[in-house]
């Protein structure tokens, strides 16, 4: 019978191992973290999803609105993904959709005065869930780390094969 793992560690198979795999899972479990939690919190706390969440911020970049193909290409998911959320965005009168005046075809989504006021409410949570799962972690190490993950990032992107 198999005995239960001793700790994070052993579950995620970072003891032994590639140190370049074991980094990546010690990332994965990282993220994997802190994004169900803000999943969980989002739901709890605004009814909203982290979905939403994303498209609200990609949006508030771009005051005067982006297509639908461009916002796609922002948060690299499908067309018919955002198109989804865009939808129960503008049913709660957080995002307007327009024709595009250059092409027919497609369409420039933009926040409302209202969404605007809404992602400004979930960015300030947004914030404050993060410093917090981050205060136990001194400045210079998250400056550190920042640094090299940086590092890690450049690696990723020249990798090709």
């Amino acid at each position: 019978m198999a005995t239960a793992p001793e700790s994070d560690e052993q579950l995620l198979g970072q003891l032994h191992g590639p140190l370049s795999v074991r980094l990546w899972l010690r990332m994965l479990s990282c993220t994997t973290i802190i994004e169900k939690r803000l999943r969980r919190r989002f739901i709890e706390q605004f009814d909203t999803t982290l979905p939403r969440f994303d498209v609200l911020a990609a949006l508030e970049r771009y005051p005067a609105g982006i297509t639908m193909g461009e916002l796609s290409q922002l948060l690299l998911v499908s067309n018919g993904n955002v198109t989804a959320i865009v939808r129960q965005l503008q049913d709660q009168a957080h995002v307007a959709v327009e024709p595009a005046p250059h092409d027919r075809r497609s369409v420039i989504v933009a926040l409302t005065k209202n969404g605007a006021a809404h992602f400004a409410e979930l960015a300030a949570a947004h914030h404050r869930w993060i410093e917090a799962m981050f205060h136990h972690v001194p400045d210079e190490t998250q400056q550190a780390l920042l640094a090299k993950l940086s590092a890690v990032k450049t690696s990723i992107a020249a990798e090709t094969a």
